[in-house]
């Protein structure tokens, strides 16, 4: 419950931090993943590493833990991103950054690329993603390059 509510806070003070597209770009969901590329490109491990570890964009690091010793207080409630390039493919890896709802509807993973049918969002960020398009291509490269 606590976990809910602190996601439900990130979700509407994160998203300031992305500037709004004209619109969510479509993608279609086939079985437990999304194929097709957002962009119809590949994203930049190295920018997807940034904002992996940022703690105003993405805010992985507030469930998740991963391979980064200078990273301090990384979190516990989600599976460790080590490893996540060899346990998923990249069209499961973008869905669950998508909308992990769509696979389990209980998950307390926020969607980074949906803007309806949230709850407890401010006004002013109503109608946004969390990340951009881009920043989700850029996030499942990175993701990808972390093997076993």
């Amino acid at each position: 419950m606590i976990a809910r509510a602190i996601l439900a806070t990130t979700v509407s003070l994160t998203a300031s931090s992305v500037s709004a597209e004209d619109g969510l770009r479509p993608f279609a969901v086939v079985g437990d993943a999304i194929p097709a590329s957002l962009t119809g490109t590949r994203g930049n491990p190295a920018q997807g590493e940034k904002i992996v570890t940022n703690r105003q964009v993405g805010l992985c690091l507030l469930c998740h833990s991963g391979p980064y010793p200078q990273e301090r207080f990384q979190g516990t409630l989600a599976p460790d991103l080590k490893g996540a390039g060899t346990r998923s493919t990249e069209g499961q890896l973008r869905l669950r950054i998508v909308d992990a709802s769509r696979i389990n509807h209980d998950t307390i993973m926020p969607p980074y690329y949906r803007v309806d049918g949230l709850n407890r969002v401010s006004p002013g960020f109503r109608g946004k993603p969390i990340l951009t398009a881009e920043q989700i291509e850029d996030v499942v490269a990175y993701l990808m390059t972390l093997k076993d």
